[in-house]
């Protein structure tokens, strides 16, 4: 008999005011998801952009106020970019992977490899004298577990989050969205010592779960214009014990490609 598929539901939650610094993030989902007329269940996931979390959690800087040194305005010249941005690049890094023209990629604080830090000017709303953008969370599993406690407390059920971000991935073409947060579910699935269907032990196969959520969910967000920053995903079916964001970087001792 075949084991039953699950069928998996993803809703945009929509009308989601601007949210700006001190927004109640929790808030807001929550009459989202009221007014969509979804009361979370259990083992749904709630897919939450950076973008909205990041302005929530006041991550946005005026470019006007940033003083870059010596070595941001050397690795400006380099690459063409600004060099206010590069000094907040730097600022939000621990190591600088490559940098060539019109391309900057680092190893950001939290581990992430990723160009320009994740530092982002797209729908960032300005300021008045100066140029917006947008750093990643301070603590992204940590965004991610206030939101899942605090709408835990608006509903019967407390839905699993991940706050994602679109990424570039190496030698593959394209972004996608992967989890930088997640709370609440196994972002990371070992499944070690498990068998196939023909009796052979899986003995390196873990499943990056929580970037699986966060790229169907970017399929509903979009990449551009879209303003769907907020996505619920219904039916799926994994168990494990649950796991943090930061439980999907690969440690620097396994860095197989230096």
């Amino acid at each position: 008999m075949r084991a039953a598929v699950p069928r998996l539901t993803l809703t945009p939650l929509l009308e989601i005011p601007e949210v700006i610094a001190g927004s109640d993030l929790a808030r807001l989902l929550a009459e989202a998801l009221r007014n969509g007329g979804l009361e979370p269940r259990g083992g749904d996931v709630l897919v939450v952009a950076q973008k909205i979390v990041s302005k929530a959690e006041g991550r946005v800087v005026d470019l006007a106020s940033v003083v870059p040194g010596s070595r941001a305005r050397n690795l400006a010249a380099l690459t063409g970019k600004d060099a206010r941005l590069v000094e907040l690049i730097l600022a939000e890094s621990t190591e600088v992977l490559r940098a060539r023209a019109n391309l900057l990629i680092v190893r950001h604080r939290l581990g992430f490899v990723v160009a320009n830090a994740g530092i982002d000017r797209s729908n960032v709303p300005g300021l008045p004298g100066g140029e917006a953008v947008l750093l990643l969370p301070r603590d992204p599993d940590a965004s991610a577990a206030a939101l899942r406690t605090a709408l835990g407390q608006r509903f019967d059920a407390a839905p699993g989050v991940i706050v994602s971000d679109s990424f570039g991935r190496p030698w593959r073409r394209g972004v996608v969205n992967v989890a930088l947060g997640a709370a609440g579910l196994p972002a990371l699935l070992d499944r070690r010592g498990e068998q196939d269907r023909g009796g052979r032990r899986f003995e390196s196969t873990e499943v990056a779960i929580a970037d699986a959520i966060a790229a169907a969910a970017g399929l509903v967000m979009g990449e551009a214009a879209e303003g769907i920053p907020v996505v619920l995903m219904r039916g799926l079916r994994v168990s494990g014990p649950a796991s943090s964001g930061r439980s999907l970087v690969r440690p620097l001792a396994e860095d197989l490609f230096r």
